[in-house]
């Protein structure tokens, strides 16, 4: 993924800490996946699932774009929302992170992203 020139995060909405998490997580994936076409599948499935867990106020396209690619990338319908914000997460890239060592990235991606995607599709209608 190209960086924004003013080095800005490409994922803006996130906390600093949450983004390093991110960036640490995924680094080797993301330098394999100039060459290698299934590490840019899984790279490109996070950064969709992390984009829709930090949506930009102001920027509802990002978001739906965002949930729009994930349901094509899990071969699924599009996801249905957003209907609201989601209360919680079910799983964050804290989750991934957390279960490396025994679990292969590729699959942990894809199990967050429908988890994901999945959150906000039946996420409650919230009122303003």
């Amino acid at each position: 993924m190209l960086r924004p020139a003013d080095g800005a995060s490409p994922h803006p909405g996130a906390s600093p800490s949450c983004a390093r998490l991110f960036e640490v997580t995924l680094r080797g994936l993301r330098e394999e996946a100039d060459t290698d076409a299934a590490a840019a599948t899984v790279v490109n499935r996070a950064d969709d699932a992390y984009d829709a867990q930090h949506p930009v106020t102001g920027d509802p396209a990002r978001l739906r774009a965002a949930l729009d690619r994930l349901g094509a990338s899990l071969e699924d319908a599009p996801a249905a929302g957003p209907h609201g914000h989601p209360h919680a997460w079910r799983t964050t890239i804290a989750d991934v992170a957390a279960d490396l060592d025994v679990i292969d990235l590729a699959v942990l991606v894809e199990a967050w992203a429908r988890s994901v995607r999945d959150d906000w599709t039946v996420a409650p209608i919230t009122r303003s």
